[in-house]
């Protein structure tokens, strides 16, 4: 029987190995989209960038509502859906810093700067999205 995680807990789901997020955002005329993302977790936030003229970063500038579904799809199966509310960055600093630690995280630190060179730069965003709500679930399928 499903469990549900403790706070500690689905810190650590999400923000272990190369886990990718689902991100929901809403288009113009109220249908979801769906895109996966790369990310860290920053205390309560969850950070990722996004190039501004993407769907998701039209949708984002747009309106800020977002969830994101972190699973395991191996038996016995958990995940971790995500709701808040986006904010963005366009500070060169702050956007080439996220993108080098979230580079470091999927591709390794050797290629850190290279994905902070690549993503850090106009016309990418920061985001980051204040965790507002929680459904963590463990061992769904026992």
């Amino acid at each position: 029987m499903a469990e549900k995680m403790t706070d500690e807990e689905w810190r650590a789901f999400v923000s272990d190995g190369t886990r990718t997020a689902k991100l929901s955002t809403v288009r113009a005329d109220g249908s979801p989209h769906v895109a996966p993302i790369w990310f860290l977790l920053d205390g309560d936030d969850v950070v990722f960038n996004t190039g501004e003229n993407t769907v998701k970063g039209r949708n984002l500038a747009r309106d800020g509502r977002v969830a994101l579904c972190v699973d395991d799809d191996r038996p016995p199966f958990d995940f971790v859906v995500l709701q808040g509310r986006a904010r963005l960055s366009r500070d060169p600093a702050d956007l080439r810093h996220w993108a080098a630690r979230i580079g470091a995280r999927y591709m390794g630190e050797e290629r850190a700067e290279e994905f902070g060179a690549r993503n850090g730069v106009p016309g990418e965003l920061l985001v980051r999205v204040t965790v507002d709500k929680v459904l963590a679930q463990k061992a769904v399928a026992d």
